[in-house]
């Protein structure tokens, strides 16, 4: 101890005021009755000998207002020591209420930083939402202008990768929409000229005859006229509800075991004369019988399609040429023609509906696009397939395969 114990009481007394500030914390240095030899905060006089004993020289924690000695409850740390004989007690203590109020500025910066978070990122969202969800908008337009009969609207290339692969299949999409509203739109016209045309020849052939305008030793030739006109308009007809059955599944197949050959040839007589009328050289029929079993109308109407296709566009002085291969169940039926043939950009739109080919030179001017669909239909509802082969300016040639007899053989 000092020789001066106020100069003692006082150097004491500011290094307990230092740690008291720097810890947050009030300090009380008791003797071992209880008297308060110095005290950083607001203490009652005295505190119990009974409260004291609690702490040991070890250390020891209490929650505790030691009898009102410390004005309020606190969370308390005490030790026993002894100085020059006499036995002293250190306590350090923090009021609940310091602890509640240091809670709550926690929570106070916690919830308001969490409000200013919270505002930032709904900003944030907010204006990312945007970004995502424009392009989501333009979509809905161009799909209303779609939806509207506008096929040139399309979409732009869009830098995120999803939303650039389903703008290209958009466009993929609006094309393909534009090019068969282009091809419905000349069907609709070929449908209207094809129906016409013939009828219109109808009538007036039938009313030249009626008031007398063709005259009696002509009237054979023009109800020719007629009657290939009304051939004409039943063959269109019946190609459309073919089509149509087809495509519903409702067209039901009437197999029957006979020649290949037998189609071929009534479709090649109703076509004398356009056949000589060009001076075609038919070959590849000099063959023994070749069996099929089929819908005989069906392939009817995929032979008159096919050769009607080859006498159109084959050569004058030019060649049809017919070959027949078995290959097990199925035979393979080769029309082959000589003739300009069709370029590499034709040959996969051929078999779609609607398409004509030599629109330009005008060979296909009749027709409404619709006779290798109709065949290639058949084909496949019979199971077998058809290809088209062509070698720009020498030759076409259609190959396709039917079966040659009944699946449970």
């Amino acid at each position: 101890m000092l020789e001066d114990p106020e100069e003692w009481r006082d150097d004491c007394a500011g290094e307990m005021k230092d740690y008291s500030i720097s810890c947050n914390a009030d300090f009380v240095l008791s003797d071992g009755e209880g008297y308060i030899v110095i005290s950083t905060g607001k203490t009652e006089n005295g505190i119990s000998t009974a409260d004291l004993e609690q702490f040991g020289e070890s250390g020891s924690y209490v929650y505790s207002d030691l009898d009102g000695a410390i004005g309020e409850t606190s969370h308390i740390m005490g030790v026993q020591f002894k100085a020059n004989g006499p036995t002293y007690y250190m306590l350090a203590y923090s009021p609940k209420s310091d602890q509640d109020d240091y809670i709550w500025n926690i929570m106070e910066i916690f919830i308001i930083s969490a409000v200013m978070v919270l505002i930032v990122v709904m900003f944030l969202v907010y204006f990312a939402t945007l970004k995502l969800t424009e392009p989501i908008k333009e979509i809905a337009a161009v799909s209303k202008k779609l939806g509207a009969g506008d096929f040139s609207a399309t979409l732009p290339d869009y830098s995120i990768s999803e939303y650039k692969q389903l703008s290209t299949a958009f466009n993929d999409m609006a094309a393909n929409l534009k090019s068969y509203d282009t091809m419905r739109n000349s069907f609709l016209a070929n449908v209207s000229h094809e129906l016409r045309t013939p009828m219109t020849s109808i009538g007036g052939f039938v009313d030249g005859i009626l008031d007398g305008t063709i005259p009696k030793d002509q009237e054979r030739y023009y109800l020719k006229l007629i009657s290939s006109e009304v051939n004409r308009l039943t063959r269109l007809v019946k190609s459309m509800l073919n089509l149509a059955k087809i495509e519903a599944g409702e067209m039901k197949l009437t197999k029957t075991k006979f020649s290949a050959l037998e189609p071929i040839v009534d479709t090649l007589v109703t076509f004398e004369s356009r056949i000589d009328a060009k001076h075609i050289d038919i070959r590849g029929l000099d063959v023994d019988r070749v069996p099929l079993y089929a819908d005989i109308d069906l392939v009817h109407q995929v032979m008159y399609n096919l050769i009607e296709n080859a006498i159109k566009f084959v050569d004058d002085h030019g060649y049809m040429e017919f070959s027949f291969v078995p290959e097990g169940d199925m035979t393979a039926i080769s029309i082959k023609n000589s003739g300009e043939g069709l370029s590499e950009e034709e040959l996969p739109l051929v078999f779609d509906r609607f398409y004509k080919t030599d629109k330009s030179r005008g060979l296909d001017a009749q027709g409404l696009g619709l006779g290798l669909n109709i065949v290639r239909s058949i084909v496949s509802l019979h199971g077998g397939k058809i290809m088209v082969k062509s070698v720009k300016g020498e030759y076409t040639e259609f190959i396709f395969t039917l079966p040659n007899k009944p699946e449970e053989d």
